[in-house]
């Protein structure tokens, strides 16, 4: 017999949004690169990681400017 523990009211089960898909694709290329199967540069190994911080800062740019008064 099992027991889901909740805490603050929040349920664990569920990951946010896709992040276990970006933290896959990064080790996955981290792995790759370190085994020699790909000649990327480190910063395109680790894209998964700044891509979406570049987006999500771009749009928060673009809503600061859109609605400042």
């Amino acid at each position: 017999m099992s027991y889901d523990v909740q805490v603050n009211g929040n349920n664990n089960n569920n990951n946010a949004g896709g992040g276990w898909f970006l933290s896959t694709l990064t080790i996955v290329f981290i792995v790759l690169k370190l085994l020699g199967k790909i000649t990327w540069s480190w910063v395109w190994v680790l894209s998964p990681i700044w891509i979406p911080l570049v987006l999500f800062t771009i749009a928060l740019i673009i809503v600061y400017l859109l609605f400042k008064r």
